[in-house]
This record gives C-alpha cells, sequence and structure tokens, in this order.
C-alpha cells in the first residue's frame, strides 16, 4: 500500500488542481466565489504565488494528486509582509483520510521556514463542526474573529471565520532579517 507525499506543486499539477477547486466553488462554501475559475486563471494565481515566492504544495498518492494548499499574502500593504493566509483544498473522493492534516502540516512547515510569522485562515461558512474549523483547530491556530452573514451562496448567508497560528516567534521577537519576507521588503524598497 502507498503512502500520501507532500510535495511542491507544479504546473503539471494545474489541471488537477483546478478540477479540485472546482468542485469546492461548485458544490462547497469554503470559496466564496461562485464561479470555477479557469485553468488560465488557476496558472495565472499559481505564477503569481510562485514569483512571490510562497509555498504550494500537492499531495499525491499513486500519481494522482488529492489536493492542494498554499500560502500567500494576507494584504498587499508592507507592514503585513510577515503574515501568510493558508489555503487547503483536498478532492471529494480524498476527504476523511489525513489529506488537509498532512498539507497543512506541510504548508505550517514551508511557512515556518521562510521566516513567516503569523498564517491566518479565512474561513468561510464557519461554522464550529466543519471540516476546516476543526483542521486548523487541531493544528494549533485559535480563533480571531468572525464576520457574520458576510457571503451568500447556495441560498443562505455564511460566516466568515478568522483563525490564526504564531510562528517562529510571532510578535514576541524582532522579524528575522534574513527572512523571505524582510529580503522581498528591502529588495522593493531599492
Amino acid at each position: 500500500m502507498s503512502s500520501i507525499t507532500i510535495r511542491p506543486a507544479t504546473v503539471a499539477d494545474l489541471d488537477r488542481i483546478t478540477e479540485i477547486y472546482a468542485d469546492a466553488v461548485t458544490h462547497g462554501t469554503a470559496s466564496y466565489e461562485l464561479e470555477p475559475p479557469s485553468r488560465a486563471e488557476m496558472g495565472a494565481r499559481f505564477d503569481s504565488l510562485m514569483a512571490g515566492g510562497f509555498p504550494y504544495l500537492v499531495a499525491e498518492k499513486d500519481g494522482v494528486v488529492l489536493g492542494y494548499a498554499y500560502a500567500g499574502a494576507f494584504r498587499p500593504r508592507p507592514a503585513y509582509r510577515f503574515v501568510v493566509e493558508d489555503s487547503v483544498y483536498v478532492a471529494p473522493e480524498a476527504k476523511g483520510q489525513g489529506v488537509g492534516l498532512k498539507l497543512m502540516q506541510g504548508l505550517i512547515d514551508a511557512a515556518k521556514a521562510a521566516g513567516f510569522r503569523q498564517v491566518i485562515a479565512v474561513i468561510g461558512d464557519g461554522r464550529a463542526d466543519s471540516a476546516s474549523v476543526r483542521l486548523h483547530e487541531k493544528l494549533g491556530f485559535r480563533h480571531s474573529g468572525r464576520l457574520e452573514g458576510s457571503g451568500y451562496k447556495h441560498g443562505r448567508w455564511l460566516d466568515t471565520v478568522f483563525m490564526q497560528l504564531s510562528l517562529n516567534g510571532g510578535a514576541d521577537v524582532p522579524p528575522a532579517p534574513d527572512s523571505l519576507p524582510e529580503r522581498k521588503f528591502r529588495k522593493q524598497i531599492k
């Protein structure tokens, strides 16, 4: 029996990533998009994250991508440079098999290695019993806010939940000058 492998995503994975996300958009409430983006749009999003040096991972078993996760900028203003927002999506047939947990563990490790200080989860349909809320709680994220009735999808109002995980000392120590966010910032201001 083979196991699940977590690895960096490549352009070759984008067709499958697009399929997984299209299912989440069409049938789920985690994403507030109403129409699935095209393969070209997903490619542009991927390219933007890669150009920024952000982690983008896939879970694979027997050559089949079962899910993906990435971290991207939380907000564009430079003072937010040490904060990333996570996204994780699992193929319908792979849910409940620990794929999301393995992806998020890999993503957290990659965000730590890059020198980020906070990971923010912005969870659509943030009911207490949602798989995403439970996953983030299991990984040590704490609840940090709720926007009630912030999205309307599939005929109902949805709350958005914010959860947060501190990394690398969080806000208790100064930024590391050799961290990815600090190196990128210094390069931009030159």
